[in-house]
């Protein structure tokens, strides 16, 4: 077997050498209660408070397998309940231990890695409102991109439950400050979305650190190989528990999409918005800037609507989230990384206003609607040239994404003509309009100007400079393509890479082939540091000293300052844009339409390119950039 985790990825093991067979647990059927599953009392109050009363089916399966000490491979989709599924025997087992030992330890004793530091937060989160009632109970999270200082503080004061991204996690055994010694409890959460991030290594490595006599939950939402060979190799005759069927938590929304160009999606929102019928909606963005973007243009437009993403505190974050689900807010406007595990009731719509780079971001999009049984929407706005990527999302979400055809024009101008006569009702009916009806026939007097003019001109003021009807939107000309280089996207899908994504720009960094540096180690370094969501990330071009990567054009200063000084595999990248291709949709940029991979041609045994005559070699001192140190602090990840 590979030792190395980066190698599994590729490999072909068949399925039937699984380490345990499947206990399957269907959605239907749970009749069992929180109560009925030998919890402790301090749980089982903390769930009360937060209404939980039956266990959804990947919890009724699990936790009694975990409170028997079993090791346990979950198979579970976002929305089906799995953080409670593996916090809550943990904390049930950690009281009783406290109670036989005259208190809580001070030693790390459950362990959670996450791939992204929201998802880390949210566990975090989850485990402090499950330990509401234990005392003497800490939950320390630990992620790049924050300062080192409270983590530390945290952890000589003592932390029961860490959770953490991978590298963090890493940085801290390295320094001596996390102590795994009396580790009992390991949680792997979302292992696929860990590995397809980079983090191979890391999870080996930190795996390899932790005692022998430990008890391992892994949690994925699918099955490779790799994760199979992860569970053969380091858990104990797991029990594999797969939820089949939908989760209890939603029903599969209705998927539509909508063929709009870039420069009309917000007038193809509003015309959606005007017609058909919603509660709360999420939209999503590939960037944080276009967050803020949208979400004024919305407000602007009338609708309640507010920005989330990784650059607001989250205190911040907190507030409007709660504000969505109080009904003070209809619009939330996210990326990935700040929606992910967000779980809001009412929300009826998710709009993908930008399109996902990859299958698994749209699945947990459209995974945050339709939740507690209610049914839910997604539409998906959609280039012409991106309609290569829809097969792609219905194999993905195994069901059919119907064409969706924008409300006409004349049937928006008639509600709005409608709605605006419903206006006149209610006000004459609920408002004192003496003192206005006297100034329109003092004016009609002195001006000599007909009532139902004074009324039309008084309309036109109340619309405040915006016109009441709406005007045709463009239609994208049939059988508009763009050439292919046959190039796999991130799907796994063929698709064009003539040109960037639009509002995407190239970048530099300077570590490449020499340093042995995977695509997978990329994705993760930047992905963490620079608070972006791995869908944010398009091409990488992989040279000898060097790499070029896909990016958004529009990363503010302290993301540029954070990933100039990131490091993979201990060398600083140095991350700078790249001088020769502009941000795709500016003046100027069509001497970058070309392919973003160039060509390799193998000659005595060295790889050099060919056909790239209009890009001039680095000199060796730029190239070198990358192996000097610097004294600044910084991380892998």
């Amino acid at each position: 077997m590979p030792e190395n985790l980066s190698e599994q990825l590729t490999d072909t093991m068949p399925v039937s050498e699984a380490a345990a067979p499947a206990a399957q647990s269907d959605d239907d059927g749970v009749d069992i209660r929180f109560t009925d599953l030998n919890l402790d009392g301090r749980v089982l109050a903390a769930l009360t408070d937060v209404g939980y009363e039956k266990p959804s089916p990947i919890q009724a399966a699990t936790i009694p397998a975990l409170l028997d000490g079993r090791d346990v491979v979950g198979l579970a989709q976002t929305g089906t309940g799995k953080t409670a599924a593996f916090a809550i025997p943990a904390l049930s087992k950690m009281a009783e231990l406290a109670d036989v030992n005259g208190g809580p330890s001070k030693f790390t004793q459950v362990l959670v890695l996450a791939p992204t530091r929201e998802l880390a937060l949210q566990v975090a989160d989850a485990f402090t409102s499950y330990a509401k009632h234990m005392d003497g109970f800490t939950v320390l999270p630990v992620y790049g991109g924050s300062p080192y200082g409270p983590q530390l503080q945290g952890l000589r004061r003592g932390a029961q439950v860490v959770v953490g991204t991978p590298g963090r996690v890493i940085d801290h055994i390295e320094k001596g400050s996390l102590d795994l010694s009396n580790l009992e409890y390991v949680v792997l959460d979302e292992a696929d979305e860990m590995l397809r991030m980079g983090f191979a290594d890391d999870v080996e490595k930190i795996l390899s650190s932790t005692p022998d006599e430990k008890q391992v939950a892994l949690f994925s939402a699918t099955m490779p190989p790799a994760i199979r060979r992860i569970a053969k190799k380091y858990l104990n005759d797991p029990a594999e528990i797969s939820v089949k069927g939908k989760p209890t938590t939603g029903t599969n929304p209705r998927q539509r999409y909508l063929q709009v160009m870039g420069p009309h999606k917000l007038d193809a929102m509003t015309r959606i918005l005007e017609v058909e019928d919603f509660d709360g909606i999420i939209a999503f963005v590939r960037t944080k800037a276009a967050t803020e973007d949208l979400a004024d243009k919305l407000r602007s437009r009338g609708f309640s609507a507010a920005a989330i993403n990784g650059d607001i505190p989250q205190q911040q974050r907190e507030r409007t989230v709660e504000a969505l689900r109080d009904g003070k807010i209809d619009i939330l406007v996210a990326t990935d990384v700040a929606a992910r595990g967000l779980d809001v009731e009412r929300i009826s719509l998710v709009v993908n206003y930008d399109i996902p780079n990859d299958t698994e971001s749209y699945v947990h999009r459209i995974g945050r609607t339709g939740r507690a049984g209610r049914s839910g929407d997604a539409i998906l706005f959609m280039t012409p040239r991106e309609k290569y990527l829809l097969r792609s999302i219905e194999k993905a979400t195994r069901q059919p994404v119907e064409q969706m055809q924008l409300p006409s024009t004349a049937k928006i101008n008639e509600l709005r003509l409608a709605k605006f006569a419903d206006k006149i009702t209610k006000t004459l009916a609920g408002e004192d309009v003496a003192l206005f009806r006297d100034l329109v026939a003092t004016y009609e007097r002195e001006h000599d100007v007909p009532a139902a003019e004074i009324a039309a001109a008084l309309a036109v003021m109340a619309q405040n400079g915006q016109p009441i009807l709406v005007q045709d939107i463009p239609v994208a000309p049939a059988g508009q393509r763009e050439r292919s280089e046959g190039r796999k996207d991130a799907f796994g899908s063929r698709g064009p890479t003539r040109t960037l994504t639009e509002g995407n720009a190239t970048y530099r960094i300077a570590v490449g082939r020499r340093q042995r540096v995977m695509p997978g180690s990329i994705v993760g370094a930047i992905a963490n540091e620079g608070g972006i969501s791995s869908a944010q990330i398009g091409g990488i071009d992989i040279r000898a000293d060097h790499s070029l990567v896909e990016l958004p054009a529009d990363l503010s200063k302290d993301q540029l300052r954070a990933l100039s000084r990131t490091r993979i595999g201990g060398e600083l990248i140095h991350l700078e844009l790249d001088k020769g291709r502009k941000p795709a949709g500016t003046r100027g940029s069509g001497d970058f339409k070309k392919p973003f991979k160039k060509d390799f041609q193998k000659r005595d045994g060295d790889s050099r390119f060919s056909g790239d005559a209009n890009r001039k070699p680095r000199s060796a001192k730029g190239a070198g950039a990358g192996s000097g140190r610097s004294n600044a602090q910084s991380e892998q990840w």
